[in-house]
């Protein structure tokens, strides 16, 4: 087996793509490298298409140490032929494999090994191989009684030939592809409520449910298994049992007039209904989980990747505030590079309402440290210092007309995971946890992926089912995402913290760690190319990270764009012969772009001997350096009012915020205390099918909407896109 032939017929990419690929990964480099600064090696390959790659290769290279494993079982036993050894070989399907291994894995102790230590397997074969014998099935079976093996009678010893054989029905391959096959196209799941669950729980549509597997939806396979584990529900297969004999009758039966042809059928029967059946069931249990795992990964992955995009707020004082009811609302102030300034308790919630005390106590705050944006978690208490915060702004207005003093609701998820983390300890040793948690709502909204980073990716809350999945998968995949976020947007090398600095290309905890400790004791650093004198940075790891660093500080300008310093001095060279003042990139923005619009980007490719990939990063940066890619996104939506439940009606047209997509649609923030549920079936306007919500919306879009229903009791809003 070729894997990397494989890989590419798979992904539908050229073989030397994939070589090149997995040689670079094997050396090393990183994807978001890759992806970047080596486009004329790959082919044009993106993230994704590498990532992809580097996926394929580590499954198949898993298959092909499990191939191996199994080949040396088999041949230890004796009994590897070259046909088998060439199915092995040859087979790219994780199923098939273990298939073909399943005759020869050491087993425990089963009836049909038990029969066959009692001398049973010559039998056995007289009714696997369907000979035209004369005579009834126990004029063969009585030379096997033996009272010393336990074989006291002829029953005895034609049931336990019958064990032997339905263990080798079950172990064939050609049956097991079948009935897969079978049941991959005709089984049904069905589930039930547990009788001794009588309140109402969230999965009461599954009471009493019923669907062929292949029209499950991925966060219905889920909820099922949630339910089940929770004990209040029941879940079974429906498959037609007669259909599934005759299936394996037609590969097991050639000759239907042998003495023993009825000891062979209740073999049959005996192995679909004890082992193939059960078997089967837990393979497709097993795939249904697989495949709404991964796709729920998908999701969150999505999500995440829109939540950490999110454009920054930046050059803003904010006052972060974490509501609360007994304990009071933590407030906490910091300045436009995210430095805290100060920080109080204040009790304008219930049970305390001291609204007058707690307006003082922020009025205060605000006038004191000049602030712009009030940012609010969405807990407990939200909405009702949502409502204090905005009566607040409008006593303000009142009195200041032209203050630009705004408020917009922040999800804390993960507030208090990074509260309690030693890297929150680390940044705020003086304060307590509820106060660091309060300072992190501030900061992610002048830059969330700088804030976000710190925390565990499972714990922002933009998934379903998150704690159900596969979580070294779901780690794996979020991780990439981060990675992939982190570097491109790069970073700023001097005031980036260590968790953010963990994410860039080539780096690791300890050297992100040593960057941050050497910045603190010997000052900024000027260049890129002093990253080299920082211990453990040596060459390889200079090479992946360095593209990915900015360094506005630096006194060259390419130090904080996208170019790498190994095109420093073909990007000179262009700027030469465009006549570009390199000291003066960011003060010549309209020349520099009506001189590159003038070229033509392959000729000049050509004439400096550079690929053309690389050519157009070096002209992009030219153009903006510096720019970070999340300017050009819609800014997060800011309110200086305030609406409750009782305000809406229905028709109702409002403006919100996306904060979570699933699968059955999208949870927008419309301003009150519960989000609003924009299904699938409301989302284009005028109506129609939409196959998947993220193609429609995501995290972080301001959208509008119109309201479809209330529920005011149970604290439900339906949603409809209006454009």
């Amino acid at each position: 087996m070729n894997i990397n032939k494989t890989v590419a017929e798979e992904l539908n990419l050229a073989p030397k793509q994939v070589k090149t690929v997995s040689d670079f990964l094997e050396d090393g480099a990183t994807v978001p490298f890759l992806a970047r600064y080596r486009q004329e090696a790959t082919g044009g390959l993106n993230e994704e298409q590498i990532r992809g790659v580097r996926d394929k290769l580590d499954f198949y290279q898993t298959l092909q140490d499990r191939k191996k494993t199994i080949l040396e079982t088999i041949e230890e036993q004796g009994e590897l032929t070259d046909e088998l050894e060439a199915k092995i070989r040859e087979t790219t399907d994780l199923n098939e494999l273990e298939d073909l291994y399943l005759p020869y894995k050491p087993k425990r102790k089963t009836r049909g090994t038990m029969a066959k230590d009692k001398g049973l397997e010559p039998l056995a074969e007289l009714i696997w191989q369907q000979e035209t014998l004369k005579g009834e099935p126990e004029d063969y079976a009585k030379e096997y009684v033996d009272e010393e093996k336990e074989v006291e009678s002829v029953n005895d010893a034609l049931q336990g030939a019958r064990d032997i054989v339905a263990e080798w029905v079950n172990e064939s391959a050609e049956v097991r592809e079948k009935l897969r096959a079978e049941f991959q196209k005709h089984a049904a799941i069905q589930t039930e409520k547990n009788p001794s669950v009588e309140e109402r729980t969230n999965f009461e549509q599954y009471y009493d449910f019923q669907t062929k597997t292949q029209h499950l939806k991925p966060h219905q396979v889920l909820a099922i298994n949630r339910g089940e584990r929770e004990n209040i529900l029941f879940v079974d297969f429906d498959i037609w049992d007669e259909r599934m004999l005759e299936h394996i009758d037609d590969r097991v039966i050639s000759e239907d007039r042998s003495v023993f042809t009825g000891q062979l059928q209740d073999a049959v029967e005996d192995a679909w209904k004890r082992l193939l059946k059960p078997s089967l069931e837990r393979e497709m249990r097993s795939q249904l989980t697989d495949e709404a795992d991964e796709h729920a990964i998908e999701t969150f992955a999505k999500n995440l990747r829109n939540l950490l995009m999110q454009p920054p707020l930046d050059n803003k004082v904010v006052m972060g505030i974490d509501p609360a009811y007994k304990s009071g609302c933590k407030v906490a102030v910091v300045d436009e590079t995210g430095k805290y300034l100060e920080g109080t308790t204040t009790y304008p919630t219930p049970p305390h309402n001291q609204t007058e005390k707690a307006a003082k106590i922020i009025n205060d705050l605000i006038n004191e440290h000049n602030v712009d944006l009030i940012a609010i978690g969405n807990g407990t208490a939200s909405r009702e210092t949502e409502q204090f915060v905005a009566s607040l702004i409008q006593d303000r207005q009142d009195n200041h007309p032209d203050e630009e003093l705004h408020y917009m609701i922040v999800d804390e998820a993960g507030a208090s995971v990074y509260s309690a983390s030693k890297i929150a300890r680390e940044e705020f040793p003086d304060l307590e946890a509820a106060q660091r948690g309060n300072i992190s709502i501030a900061r992610r909204v002048q830059d969330p992926l700088a804030e976000l980073v710190k925390i565990d990716p499972k714990s922002i809350g933009v998934g379903l089912y998150q704690h159900d999945v596969n979580q070294k998968r779901l780690a794996e995949k979020l991780d990439d995402v981060v990675e992939s976020c982190v570097n491109k947007v790069g970073v700023q090398l001097n005031t980036a913290s260590a968790a953010l600095l963990n994410y860039v290309s080539g780096f690791s905890k300890r050297v992100a760690n040593t960057l941050v400790q050497q910045r603190e004791k010997e000052g900024i650093f000027k260049s890129r190319a002093e990253l080299k004198d920082v211990k453990g940075i040596g060459p390889h790891r200079y090479e992946q990270a360095a593209g990915f660093l900015r360094i506005p500080e630096s006194d060259n300008p390419f130090d904080n764009t996208a170019i790498h310093p190994e095109s420093y001095e073909t990007a000179r060279k262009i700027c030469d012969h465009l006549e570009i003042d390199v000291k003066k990139l960011s003060k010549q923005q309209e020349q520099i772009e009506k001189k590159i619009e003038s070229v033509n980007p392959k000729e000049l490719a050509e004439q400096f001997d550079v690929g053309l990939p690389t050519l157009e990063l070096i002209l992009e940066n030219l153009q903006k350096p510096g720019r970070d890619p999340r300017e050009s996104l819609p800014k997060p939506q800011l309110r200086q009012d305030v609406l409750k439940m009782k305000d809406l009606s229905t028709g109702q047209e409002l403006e919100g915020t996306i904060r979570n997509v699933v699968d059955f649609g999208a949870f927008v923030d419309i301003g009150v205390k519960e989000d609003g549920l924009l299904h699938i079936s409301n989302m284009k306007p005028g109506g129609g099918y939409v196959k998947d919500p993220h193609d429609i919306v995501a995290v972080g879009d301001i959208v509008k909407v119109k309201i479809e229903s209330l529920d005011l009791d149970r604290g439900r809003i339906g949603l409809a896109l209006t454009e």
